[in-house]
């Protein structure tokens, strides 16, 4: 099970055009992402912190589970799959919490996601590897959507204390304000707003 860490940032399509711009010499990848969370009917993975998603990264099905590790960063077990079913089994015989197979038992529901285009540039910093996610499209839950435009700054090795200067230095520079919440929490509370999707 890997470990995730990043910082999320508010943003706006300004602030991200200058950010494309000034890292314009870095190597990049453009994502057009369609996310789908689940949980349980009575709501029992997220209760737990826990996020289950399928993600389609262009034409590539991703289905990830994340849970709570120390700090900000959160433990994922990714595996490239067509169904969140078939993946959540494949995760019970990985590194899923104790109580993951008994909670899935209960079934899954899709309850909220996330659409957007994502430009995906690679900084090799002195001691540490970060990719710059600079992300726009909405959120969706229920009936409800939200307009998403954020920037990720997510550690792919190397030092974390290097990583969130980079990070500190990125949001003074372009005026950005921290984004404490994950999507799936953001989306989250649109579904338990708007009813069912």
């Amino acid at each position: 099970m890997g470990i995730e860490y990043e910082v999320k940032f508010q943003a706006d399509a300004q602030a991200l055009s200058a950010i494309c711009s000034a890292y314009s010499q870095y190597p990049c990848q453009r994502f057009q992402m369609e996310t789908t969370y689940y949980d349980t009917p009575t709501g029992a993975l997220s209760a737990r912190h826990y996020t289950l998603r399928r993600r389609m990264e262009n034409d590539q099905s991703i289905c990830t589970l994340k849970t709570p590790a120390a700090g900000i960063g959160r433990k994922e077990l990714e595996i490239a799959c067509d169904d969140i079913f078939q993946a959540a089994r494949q995760f019970c015989q990985l590194e899923a919490p104790e109580d993951f197979p008994e909670l899935i038992q209960a079934g899954l529901i899709p309850v909220c996601g996330a659409k957007f285009s994502r430009t995906a540039i690679t900084v090799a910093l002195e001691d540490a590897v970060v990719e710059l996610a600079l992300d726009t499209g909405i959120l969706t839950g229920g009936s409800q959507t939200q307009p998403l435009c954020e920037v990720e700054v997510e550690l792919k090795s190397g030092a974390k204390e290097t990583a969130d200067l980079f990070a500190a230095i990125l949001a003074n520079q372009y005026g950005l304000a921290r984004e404490h919440k994950s999507k799936f929490c953001r989306a989250n509370a649109l579904y338990q707003q708007g009813g069912s999707v």
